[in-house]
Parts: structure tokens; sequence; C-alpha cells
């Protein structure tokens, strides 16, 4: 086959006539190919003061104000069970009695020792026996007498406080071996929670503030409480510190184990705010901005310190100003010095 030879001024003939002029779309007004980006459409709000209260909510879990675990000192067999599951019971109520074998020998030989100690102070006061007899026998009573009480304690088990039986892990008939208690009796009334408050917060709680309590078993229903006690000491880790909170709970409606959120009010501040769509994260850190819009229709980043965030509006401490004009619609997309077209928001 025989070749075809195209001259080289040819070629580049051919490539300059495809290549064509460039379109008039796009060009500036002295010719010249414009890259500039179309303006960013966004809704704006004008940062203004509002009074802001200053409310935190924290979640908890109900607690009984004191727990009692009920056993004897020393393994004994269980002659009689008064009480069961979910009993309510007072302080001072018998719960249990153990086997009397031990007690009832004691209380014999403490009324002997009474008897004798009676005899010898009459002998002592005629001078028929020596001081130090006398004594020894007074001691020897005495030390009876704590062994019968001892014994009585640990005998007939009694409830130390109102409450509630929450356990109970023996039967009657059963021999008690010093593992798990005989009875756990909770007090209810009243009822306590803790929560972890920001370090931040330290001087804003005091002892006597009061707190609104709502459980999520119990909807609809809002309970008052008090701070009961501030604890002492921080947690490194976290940077809180625990706080208790006192429930009266005199209905019994709030239970040992009850999910709750508590909420506590600090008072109120006046402060800028924006609307939460405003606030953009920078990705990666947990930097928070706002874009403000300039005089030149461009939009400045503003790094933001936000305070407390209810409804649908941020609380800024720092970073914006009251009357300065925000992105709020498209703020998300926007970068620093982008142009921007100003629309109404739907």
């Amino acid at each position: 086959m025989k070749k075809i030879y195209i001259p080289a001024l040819l070629l580049l003939a051919l490539a300059a006539a495809s290549c064509g002029n460039p379109s008039e779309k796009g060009k500036t007004a002295d010719g010249a190919v414009s890259t500039a980006l179309p303006a960013a459409k966004i809704s704006v709000y004008t940062a203004g003061r509002q009074t802001v209260p200053q409310t935190e909510t924290y979640s908890s879990t109900v607690k009984a104000w004191a727990v009692n675990n009920i056993a004897p000192q020393t393994g004994s067999r269980i002659q009689k069970i008064n009480v069961d599951v979910g009993s309510f019971v007072g302080a001072g109520q018998v719960l249990a009695e153990m086997d009397r074998i031990q007690l009832d020998q004691q209380k014999l030989q403490l009324a002997n020792l009474e008897t004798e100690l009676g005899r010898l102070r009459q002998l002592y006061q005629e001078g028929g026996v020596s001081q130090s007899d006398f004594e020894a026998a007074e001691l020897q009573y005495n030390v009876a007498k704590s062994t019968v009480k001892n014994l009585e304690e640990n005998t007939i088990l009694r409830s130390p406080i109102n409450g509630v039986v929450s356990a109970r892990n023996y039967d009657r008939g059963d021999m008690y071996t010093m593992g798990q208690p005989i009875f756990t009796v909770q007090q209810i009334t009243p009822v306590k929670l803790l929560v972890g408050v920001s370090e931040t917060d330290y001087t804003k709680v005091h002892k006597g503030q009061t707190a609104s309590i709502s459980a999520d078993a119990l909807p609809g229903r809002t309970f008052s409480g008090t701070v009961n006690r501030i604890y002492p000491t921080m947690d490194a880790a976290s940077h809180t510190f625990n706080v208790e909170i006192r429930v009266d709970n005199s209905d019994r409606a709030l239970r040992p184990g009850m999910y709750a959120k508590v909420t506590l009010s600090f008072g109120d501040n006046l402060s800028v705010v924006v609307p939460d769509e405003a606030v953009v994260k920078q990705m990666g850190s947990g930097q928070r901005f706002v874009f403000t819009v300039q005089p030149d229709s461009t939009v400045r980043s503003n790094a933001v310190t936000l305070g407390r965030h209810f409804g649908t509006s941020y609380e800024i401490l720092s970073g914006v100003s009251e009357g300065e004009t925000v992105a709020v619609e498209g703020a998300s997309a926007l970068k620093d010095g982008a142009k921007v077209q100003i629309v109404e928001r739907q």
C-alpha cells in the first residue's frame, strides 16, 4: 500500500480550526474567561440578646435512701419468718426469729447472777463481804446482761428502718450459713439520686437548691427534689462532681432502680442567641463555627463558644456579637470568603 504524508503545517492548521474560538458565555468584560463560582444562596438571622434559662438535665437512677441487710452474727436455724418480699415494715418490727436455745440459757444465767448480786449487795452493806468481791460479782452480772442483749438482737431480728422488703433469701427452717442476708430492707421515703455536674457549674450549686425529677416509668409526672449533699471532690477524668438529690416520695411512686432525669436550674443569662442551624461543626475536630455576612456579600467564619442549647437555638458565649448577620440555611456548605446571595428563609 502507498503511504500518504501530510505536511506539518497542514496539521497545525487543522488543530487550530478544531479548537475554535472560546464561547462568549463565561467571558469577562475584557474578553477573559471567568472562573468565579456562582454565589451561594443562604438565609440569614440577626443575632440578638435573649434571656437564656441556665438549666441542665442529667440522667440518673433512683436509689433507696438507706439499705439494710438483716442477718444474725452467727449461723443458726431460722424458726420463724414474719414478712415477705414487698412487705412494708416499720422500724423495730420483728422480721424473723432464730433458734432461742442460747438466748434462753443466757437469760437463766442472768437471772441467777442478778439474785446473787442482790444477796452480795446486802452483805456488802452490812460488811459481810469485801468491796472487791462485790465489784467482781457486779462486773460478771453486767457482762451477762450485755450478752443477753446481744443474743436478743441476733435471735429476734428487727427492721432498723421504715421501708420495704426487697429481698428474702431463706425460708422457715433453713440453716442460716452467713452467706446472703436473710432480708434486705430498703427505705424509699425518701429516695435519692446522684448526678454528675460539670466543674464549670461548681459555684452555682448549693445545698437546698430545688430540682425537677421525671421518670420514664411514670410519664406525665414531675417530682420536686432538693440538693441534699455536694461531694467535696471531683472526678479527674470526667471533670464532674457528684450531687445528691433528695425526693420525699411520700406516695412511694418512685422506686429504686428507676431511670430518671434530673433538671437543675442555675438562674438566667442575657446572652447572644442564634438558631442551631447556623452552628457548623468543623470536620475532624470539636470546634464550632458561625458564618457572618460581610458588607461585600461574602462570609467570614467565626469560631464560637457555645452555651446552653434550648429549643432550636444556641446560646453564644463568644465569637458572635449582637447585631451581626449570620448564615442559617445553607451554612453547612459555606467556606470562609465565599460569595453569598441572601434569600428568604423557607
